[in-house]
């Protein structure tokens, strides 16, 4: 699986931190050529010097604001100036906001979704006719655990995940038979600044994975050619078992455990 991107050129968002570098990491481990995205510009080039000494790859990079609905047509055109042909497309920038919803500011929800939803549908349509015309080609979007119950208190980040999970399982049977292969990566908590960030209190964590673990399970899946992974067995269990439940009794069991300390 390592190398199975080898000499190829892959696009990784949100490559700055947490399981986007690590994913730009194993990557270059494997000898891929990288473009990497992102926000902070300073580093990103740290990024792209590093991985480029250590693993004689090529490493390009772009910084950009997934929240415009501009950036992703910006990155695509850096690309096709470039003559970068993207082989690996890894959908990975996101963020979520902890919260009770009406106390929540609305731009922030509305650029979760842009960035969550609406930037992953825009990159995704801009490489895959290329893919498909080459017969060949992956596309990775990061999901989430939380794609597969409602959570309250981070309710919109949640729902954006459901919609990533859906979108790579039915892109995953579309694109078969032109020889491109889709997966959702699902990680649970994850070792980075992502919980920080949105705000999450300490109790609402569990278990976290170190975000290496998550992103080599993420491309063995994609290599193996199947349409989703739940990082960690802890987390396949819990996922899945929730099944055997009504949805309501789920909902209700995570609002107890996302609720605020002392309500």
């Amino acid at each position: 699986m390592i190398s199975e991107w080898k000499g190829k050129w892959a696009l990784v968002t949100g490559a700055s931190a947490g399981i986007g570098k690590a994913l730009a990491e194993e990557l270059a481990l494997g000898g891929a050529h990288l473009v990497l995205t992102a926000r902070r510009k300073d580093r990103l080039e740290e990024l792209a010097q590093e991985l480029g000494t250590k693993h004689k790859i090529q490493a390009e990079m772009i910084a950009a604001d997934l929240a415009k609905a501009s950036a992703p047509e910006e990155i695509f055109q850096f690309t096709q100036d470039r003559g970068l042909e993207i082989s690996l497309l890894v959908n990975n920038a996101g963020f979520g906001q902890y919260g009770e919803f009406p106390a929540t500011e609305s731009e922030r929800l509305l650029k979760m979704v842009q960035v969550n939803c609406s930037a992953v549908v825009h990159l995704t349509r801009l490489y895959l006719p290329g893919m498909v015309a080459r017969r060949s080609g992956d596309v990775l979007i990061v999901a989430s655990t939380a794609s597969f119950q409602a959570v309250p208190y981070i309710s919109t980040y949640a729902a954006t995940k459901a919609f990533d999970l859906l979108l790579a399982e039915g892109l995953a049977e579309e694109m078969k038979p032109h020889g491109v292969r889709v997966c959702a990566l699902c990680p649970g908590t994850t070792t980075s600044e992502f919980h920080e960030l949105a705000g999450h209190p300490t109790h609402s964590k569990g278990r976290e994975q170190s975000a290496e673990t998550v992103a080599r399970n993420g491309l063995k899946a994609l290599a193996a050619g199947k349409s989703y992974v739940i990082s960690g067995l802890g987390n396949y269990l819990g996922a899945h078992s929730e099944r055997l439940v009504p949805r309501r009794f789920v909902t209700q069991i995570a609002a107890k455990l996302f609720r605020p300390d002392g309500r």
